[in-house]
Formats: C-alpha cells, structure tokens, sequence
C-alpha cells in the first residue's frame, strides 16, 4: 500500500529557469540509467524474492520507494527549471513565441535550443517532465533487468546505482545554479548509500559466486586467453592467485591460437591453475540446486496462499 505525502524527500530549489538543464535532467527521470528505471527495477525483483528471502524484499521495497521519492524530486526539479517558459507557452495564443518573450536573449537562445534538441519536450510537456530521456527516447520496460536470482539481480542494482552515480555526477557540470547542484548532489550520495546496501545484501547471501548454481567446467575457471597482442598488461586479473585460496592461481595463454589448435578447440584441455575435483563440483552444484529449491518450496507448502496477513486493532 503507497501512500503519498505531499512533502518531498528533499526541498527542490532553483535560482532562475533553465530550460536547457531541464531538458538535460529527463535523462535521470525517464533515461536508461534514471529513477523510473531503478524503482521498477527493484520493486519487479522483490515480488520474487518476498517469501525467499523477506529481509531483501524488505530492502528492495524501501529502496524502491525512495527512488520513486527520487523521480518526484527530479520531475519538481525540472518543473521549477521551466517556470515561466511554460507560462508563456500558454500565454501566446497567436503569433511568435520567441518574438513575445522580450529581450531576454539568453532565454531565447534556451528555448530555441530546445526545440532543436527535443521538441517533443517543448511542445507536449506543458512546463512538466515527459517519461522520456534527454533526446525524447521513450521510458522503457527493457531498462529493467529481473532475472529471478537474487545474486545476479544484486549485481544489477551495482552496476545500475554506479551508472545513475555518475550521471549526476556529469550533470553537475552542466548548471552553476547552487541550489540545483544541492539536489542533484542529495540524489548522487543516495546512489553511493544504495550501490552500499546492495553490496552488503549481496554478501549475506553465501556462497554468490558465481552467481545461480552452476560452478563452471574447470579446465576454464581459471584460464586466461591473451586475445590482444602487443604492451601485453599483467595483473591480479591475469597471473598470481587471483581470486582464489591460496595455492590456486590463473593459468595465462599467451598464444590461443596455437592452444586452441594443440588441444583441438579445446577438447583435449586439461584443467591448469588448481587441483579441485570435478565430481566435488558436481556434488556442490546438486546440493545448491537443493537447496535454492528447498527454500523455494518450504515457503510455497501452505494452502490458499495469501500475500499479506493482516493485524487488527
């Protein structure tokens, strides 16, 4: 159950329109990386989560509902950067817009720029944010990625909270109004808080790597193919112990071509870089197998299933 409270998370102030930044900032309202995206993406993933594991639906649902806070925050932001742009729209019932808007030379050259730019903004937003990106790129289902593993949908969310992070951070560099880059700077640091929460969920859930059950044919697991010739780069990525317990390390290709030829594309590979047992493997993918579905059906066994139990009183 939503239930909206009218004062925002943040008080959104602007110094003067600006329509061009308006234009710029859809990008976090109804952009590929933006607050639309994130709040669909993890409230879709808590649905199939909430029975497995409650704590992350917990998580998932409150980080969900802040970032619909946030798309509020973005759309007031973008509504105050429009004030009086809007107005005059509305009040030119006849005749040239940019000719009726005075001397302001600065606003002209912002208003014509926009329409350049996005005119589906200019013409149909009517002094609001539209759900589409800086370019009038349409929101879209497909920004959201629900991949029905908590692991990888966690990994998501990273990835997704780093990439909002650093939009903010360049849109910052586009506006000197200080109380725009106040909010816009509220609204990067949450994104660090979050890239954090999601981390820390993501490491009570062990083992996550990799992530779903399957381990990986082990002649791969630790091998490196060196695919591009020339100021060849050595590091903990490619040589040493890697990731790994001590006493494994990566097995570094320098020529696949003559590997893949020697083993016959790979099918008389042994496995190099450690000593672990295939049939331990498969032991330990049957038991996470096991027990993925033992969590999943533990949870489903009662009948007439009901989605909230309510408390009177």
């Amino acid at each position: 159950m939503f239930q909206h409270i009218k004062d925002l998370q943040y008080n959104v102030r602007v110094s003067q329109p600006d329509p061009a930044f308006a234009n710029l900032l859809l990008e976090q309202f109804g952009g590929g990386n933006g607050e639309l995206k994130a709040a669909m993406q993890y409230f879709v993933q808590a649905f199939g989560c909430r029975r497995v594991y409650p704590d992350k639906y917990d998580m998932l649902m409150d980080i969900a509902t802040e970032e619909f806070s946030h798309l509020e925050i973005v759309g007031a932001t973008i509504t105050l950067l429009l004030e009086g742009v809007s107005g005059e729209l509305k009040g030119a019932a006849e005749g040239n817009l940019v000719a009726q808007m005075g001397s302001g030379a600065t606003r002209k050259n912002d208003v014509i720029a926009q329409a350049m730019d996005n005119p589906k903004f200019l013409l149909e937003s009517g002094g609001g944010p539209l759900v589409t990106d800086s370019r009038g790129v349409p929101w879209s289902g497909a920004f959201v990625n629900a991949n029905g593993d908590l692991t990888v949908d966690l990994r998501s969310n990273i990835g997704a909270e780093a990439r909002a992070k650093i939009v903010y951070e360049n849109l910052l560099k586009f506006t000197e109004d200080p109380h725009v880059q106040d909010t816009l700077r509220f609204l990067m640091t949450r994104e660090i808080a979050h890239l954090q929460q999601f981390s820390a969920a993501l490491d009570t859930i062990q083992p996550n790597f990799p992530p779903a059950q399957m381990q990986g044919d082990l002649r791969f697991t630790h091998t490196y193919f060196n695919m591009s010739h020339e100021d060849d780069a050595r590091g903990p990525w490619n040589q040493g112990n890697g990731p790994w317990p001590e006493g494994e390390e990566w097995e570094y290709v320098e020529n696949p071509v003559m590997q893949v030829r020697q083993t016959v594309g790979q099918q008389s590979k042994e496995a190099l870089g450690h000593e672990r047992d295939a049939r331990a493997t498969r032991k330990l993918e049957k038991q996470l197998a096991k027990q993925r579905s033992t969590d999943v059906k533990t949870t489903s066994e009662e009948q007439g299933l009901q989605w909230s139990t309510y408390v009177h009183g």
